[in-house]
C-alpha cells in the first residue's frame, strides 16, 4: 500500500488561525494558509471553516470555504457580512 501523503502534489501549511466557539461544542476558524506545490511554488489563501470539538478535545472540521488572498475580495466579504 502506498502512502497517499507522499503522492500529493500540494502540501498545505497553516500560517495563522483564529477560532471562536459557539453553541455547545462548535467553532468557526478563520485561517491564512499556504499551498506549496511539489516544485516549490507557493500561494496563500484565506480559509473559513466550521467545526466541532469532541469530548476528548479533538477537533473535527465539517465545512470550509476558501477565498483568494486579494484585498478587493476580502473587503467585499467583510462588508457583505457586516451589512446582512
Amino acid at each position: 500500500m502506498t502512502d497517499e501523503r507522499a503522492e500529493r502534489n500540494v502540501e498545505f501549511e497553516t500560517v495563522k488561525s483564529e477560532k471562536i466557539p459557539f453553541g455547545k461544542s462548535n467553532f468557526i476558524e478563520v485561517a491564512r494558509k499556504k499551498a506549496i506545490s511539489k516544485d516549490g511554488e507557493e500561494s496563500e489563501f484565506i480559509s473559513i471553516s466550521r467545526g466541532y470539538t469532541l469530548r476528548d478535545g479533538t477537533e473535527r472540521y465539517k465545512k470550509s470555504v476558501t477565498i483568494p488572498d486579494e484585498t478587493e475580495i476580502k473587503e467585499f466579504i467583510a462588508n457583505q457580512v457586516s451589512s446582512i
